[in-house]
Formats: C-alpha cells, structure tokens, sequence
C-alpha cells in the first residue's frame, strides 16, 4: 500500500507506469497497451477536457465498454480533478438519463456504438436538440449540465458530438506544467467517482466515493488475491462497477499484471480467449462461468494456465483443478465500501473461505445492530451489519446524510449477520428480502445458492407471496436457458431437498420467459413484478397451499 497522499487515481496510475513501464498492461483485440502508454494517453485525454473547460470538481460520464480508453479516459478525467461517472452500457434509455443528468454529467466521453446498441444514434433520436447543437456544445433541457460530447467511432461531428480526436487534438496545445499542477491538487479526500447502482424497484442511487476509495481496494485486491507480474487476467466484470474497477483493473495494474478485456462477453470467444492468452485468473459472474463450463467447445480446450478461479465453479471442473487453493468467496462488500469490508485472503484455508466471510480489512469497523434500536448486539447474535472505515462513500449523491448514516457514522447496510469469536463475519443475505414463512425466516440467496449448478436454469429469484396463516410461502421463478425449454418443477424441488432445509424448499416452482422478466440496468431481476407475477400464477392455476386456495 502506496502512502496515505498517494492514492489517488491519477498518482495510482502514475506509480504503476513507472514501475512496469513497458511491461504489457491491457490487451484487447489482439493489440497491447503497456503501462507507460496507458499513462501517456490518459494525460492526452486530460489536456483535452482541460481545452474543454474541465475543472476540478466537474462531473465527466464515461460511457464505454471494457477497452482500453474506458481506462484513459476514467484516469485522464480523474487528472483533471473531475468527478468520474460511469455509465451502465446495459442502461435503457430513462436510466441512462437518468445517470447523466441526476450525476450533473457535464463532458461525456462515449463510444458510437457496441454490438446491436447504437448508443450515439439513440441519445441523438432521444435529444433532438443535441442533435442540431453545432460546434457551440450541448445544449438540453433534459441534461442541463452537457455541454461537449466526444465519442470514439465517429469520423465527423454528428450534432452536439464531435469525434474523439478533437478532443485528443484540443489537448495538444496545453502545456503538462499546467496539467501536473492539476494533478498536484487532487487529494485523497476529495470526490472521486460516483458510481450507479441500482435497486430493485428505483431507479438506480448514485454512490459518491472519494477519490481514496477505488485506489486504497485497488492494492487490497492484488494483495488478497496474491496477484503477481507474471499473472495474466481474463475479466468480464464491467467497469462501470466497483468489483470491475477495484478487482479487475486496478488490482491487475497494481499486480504489474496484464489485464485481457473484450467489450461483450461470449462463451465461446471467452474461453478461447483464456486458452490464447493463456489466462491464470478468471474474474466473470457465476452464470458466465457455468456458460462457458456447459458450452460445447470447453472440453476440448486447453485450459491448463488458470489457476486462479472458485473452487466451486463449473470452469474448476473443465480445467480440471485438483484441489481448493484460491477463492475470493470469504469477503463480503458491497458498492457502498467499495467492494470489500471484511475478507480472508484468496489463499486462506478453504473450510474458513466456505464458512465465513472473514475479518474486517485494515481501517475498517464492522457492528452487528439490532435493525429496530440501533443497539449493538453481543458477539455472536445476529442482526444487521453496520460499517465505516477509508473506503465507506461520502453518501448518496443528492441526499441527505443522516438519511443513511447513524449518528456514529456507521452505514446500515440493510444485510443480515453475526460475527463469531474470531472476529468474523457471517453474511446471511439482505434482510429486506427475507421470506417470513410459518415463523421462520428463510433468505432467497440461500435457496437460490443451493440451486446454482441445476442444469437448464439461467436464473432463478424466490419470493414471498402473502398467504393466511403461513404469512408467507415460497414461490420460485425460473428463468430457463432456452426459451422453449421447460425445466421440470418436481425434478427442481427434489434437488432443493437434497441440499437445504425442507421448509426452505418452494412450494411452487413455474417457469418464465426471458422477455417476460423485468431487469434493472444491472441487468438484476426487479422483485415487485416477480411477486406479482408469482401470486397471479397461484391465481390463474388455482392452486391451493396449507388450506388457503388462490
């Protein structure tokens, strides 16, 4: 860990340069980028938004896929003292407007578009006003803020855009005395990012993070999952979330390591990929790991240089690993820290790696509350986690601290736990999302965990649906790999049995369409909807649960 002064984004990026140098740092579509030249063209970019008019303080959106100017362009933002707002390529249309406006986005660096999303084509069509905007700028109503737009894949100015080479040339005539003098003024405690993480039923809240936050867990990372130069990084986190800028990006780059990134992820490019590149550790979502595990090609692979991954992942099994060495499990984090506030290192005994989820990391201070008083509760019983430490957000943009903060400054996390003797954690999931069935709470994680490896599922959410006497009764929906494929509901329950508490196992399993499933821009399912789907099944079906017909 860098000095206290020294983490910040543009000093993070700055000390990696000059101790890898040249030594490869990102690799997208066959092409490397080595540490000095990410440096390079992150200092590009920034005398370009400072001849736009980028001051400390201003809020510049990131609107990119994982490549490598996503990189220059978050870094070169962060020189200038701007406040960097990712923006979700997953968003629809209202989010994504939601986030440049509610972040007060003020310079948007984008791309034209990526796979089928035509993302310029679409704010234009979504604007007109930006559309008929000249070489004056933005000007909008709806994104009162914007006013320069830069995006990567156009040629010539398309209204209010104009290519990302003006911004590069605007930048040539700034001097870099005047842009480290920017730099020099950055300090840890000051805003860094603000990324947008969405609920299940809002739109989504923007986490304000100090500029300390993504850098201090950035070394963290690489140091918890002993990462090393020699280590080469497969990853298909996002950027525009903590776990991919902490995890993947920075820890890569704080390792000395390399860091292999495609702007989509796919099964099949993905493992061929990481038997190309030869990866050693593979960061991707457990249902992109079961992907590719399942996808006809993974056999016949060479996948033998991975040796970080889960033990418990599908891809352990293609390998083949042999024994449980590695595995980030035993952590627990959320947006609001950062990603990490307590974990055991990825090399830790795999029975405390399964069981817990580790200590407080340094700085941090972690409470079990009772969710009704706001009491402490002894060691041992459960309620609900409260943090505060270096990487705990300044809040939530636009609203009021006390609205999340107590008057300690712990942040109730709204997550269930207990810590044990040895000081750590027990998650045991979102106390919100609890389902309260004939006086037992049961937490849909759980059931949801223990259904993972069932062959056929994309995804799946349990939910409560009211009943008379149970208060509630467990309904599973079940999102199905193919559309036209039904799993078996009897064949799911009888799984369940076998590995979670009976009354813990649904009382009724059906089966959804993909396109009849509400997504938030994190692409998480929305459970208002689930519910009420779930209850108008029940309806429709006339089904009937412990004497109480629907």
């Amino acid at each position: 860990m860098p000095e206290p002064h020294r983490t910040t984004w543009p000093r993070f990026l700055e000390d990696v340069a000059l101790r890898s140098g040249d030594r490869e740092a990102l690799r997208f579509e066959g092409e490397s980028w080595s540490y000095a030249r990410l440096h390079k063209e992150a200092r590009a970019v920034a005398k370009g938004l400072v001849a736009a008019g980028v001051v400390k303080g201003a809020r510049v959106g990131v609107w990119l896929s994982n490549r490598p100017e996503w990189v220059t362009a978050a870094f070169g933002a962060s020189m200038t003292g701007a406040v960097v707002v990712p923006v979700n390529t997953y968003a629809a249309a209202a989010e994504r407007d939601h986030i440049l406006r509610h972040g007060d986005v003020s310079v948007l660096l984008m791309q034209r578009e990526l796979l089928k999303h035509r993302f310029l084509d679409d704010l234009l069509e979504h604007h007109p006003e930006l559309k008929t905007a000249g070489a004056r700028g933005a000007r909008s109503t709806a994104l009162p803020q914007l006013r320069h737009i830069y995006c990567l894949g156009l040629d010539e100015r398309c209204g209010a855009a104009a290519p990302w080479s003006e911004l590069l040339e605007g930048g040539q005539g700034e001097k870099d005395a005047l842009l480290d003098a920017c730099i020099a003024e950055v300090e840890p405690s000051d805003e860094g990012c603000i990324i947008y993480t969405s609920g299940t039923t809002s739109l989504p809240k923007g986490v304000l993070h100090r500029q300390r936050a993504a850098v201090i867990q950035s070394w963290r990372f690489a140091e918890l999952m002993d990462l090393g130069p020699e280590d080469r990084v497969y990853s298909a986190q996002p950027f525009f979330w903590t776990a991919g800028i902490a995890m993947s990006l920075g820890a890569t780059l704080a390792a000395g390591a390399t860091l292999v990134v495609e702007e989509s992820f796919d099964p099949e490019q993905a493992l061929a990929t990481i038997e190309a590149e030869r990866i050693t550790t593979v960061h991707a979502w457990p249902h992109q790991e079961k992907s590719m595990a399942e996808h006809p090609s993974a056999a016949s692979r060479d996948l033998r240089s991975v040796r970080n991954v889960e033990f418990s992942s599908p891809l352990a099994r293609v390998i083949p690993l042999e024994k449980d060495v590695w595995g980030i499990y035993g952590s627990y984090g959320l947006s609001e820290t950062f990603t990490l506030a307590t974990a055991l290192p990825a090399r830790a005994d795999p029975k405390l790696r399964k069981e817990t989820h580790g200590p407080p990391l340094p700085g941090n201070d972690v409470r079990i509350i009772d969710p009704e008083t706001g009491a402490t509760m002894p060691q041992g019983e459960r309620g609900e986690i409260a943090v505060k430490g270096p990487t705990l957000m300044a809040g939530y943009y636009k609203v009021e601290p006390e609205n999340f903060f107590d008057a300690e400054g712990y942040f109730r996390t709204q997550d269930g736990g207990w810590i044990d003797a040895d000081g750590n954690l027990h998650w045991k999931g979102r106390l919100s999302n609890l389902i309260k069935t004939g006086g037992a709470n049961v937490a849909p994680l759980e059931i949801e965990a223990a259904l993972s490896a069932f062959p056929g599922i994309k995804v799946a959410h349990a939910v409560g649906v009211p009943h008379p006497t149970l208060g509630e009764v467990i309904v599973l929906c079940a999102v199905p790999v193919h559309a036209d494929a039904q799993p078996d509901a009897s064949a799911i329950q009888g799984y369940l049995r076998e590995r979670i508490a009976s009354y813990k196992v649904p009382r009724v399993v059906f089966c959804v369409r993909p396109e009849d499933v509400s997504y938030t821009g994190s692409q998480k399912l929305q459970l208002a909807p689930l519910r009420e789907m779930a209850l108008a099944y029940l309806k429709a079906h006339r089904i009937e649960i412990a004497g109480h017909g629907y």
